[in-house]
């Protein structure tokens, strides 16, 4: 039997529930292949963000935490931390 939804018919806002996840592989001044609502992250460490300036910055991070920052890169460089997109 199909799965219902019961929102089907509402339009989605950056206020409602992501939909999509997936693995972010971190890369050397490469954009991320989907840009993210927000990040989760997996595993405690330092993640390196680049934003819409190209600015890149290193933050310490702790399993289970949710970013609310859509990263247009995340760098190889100063990431040690695993983590995965929200879309």
């Amino acid at each position: 039997m199909p799965q219902s939804d019961p929102f089907a018919t509402h339009s989605r806002s950056l206020t409602s529930p992501a939909t999509q996840h997936f693995a972010i592989t971190p890369a050397d001044g490469i954009d991320l292949p989907l840009r993210p609502r927000v990040l989760r992250v997996l595993t405690s460490g330092d993640i390196a963000l680049r934003d819409t300036e190209n600015m890149v910055i290193i933050y310490p991070v702790i399993a289970g935490e949710t970013l609310q920052f859509s990263a247009v890169g995340v760098e190889a460089t100063g990431t040690t931390a695993t983590l995965v997109g929200w879309v």
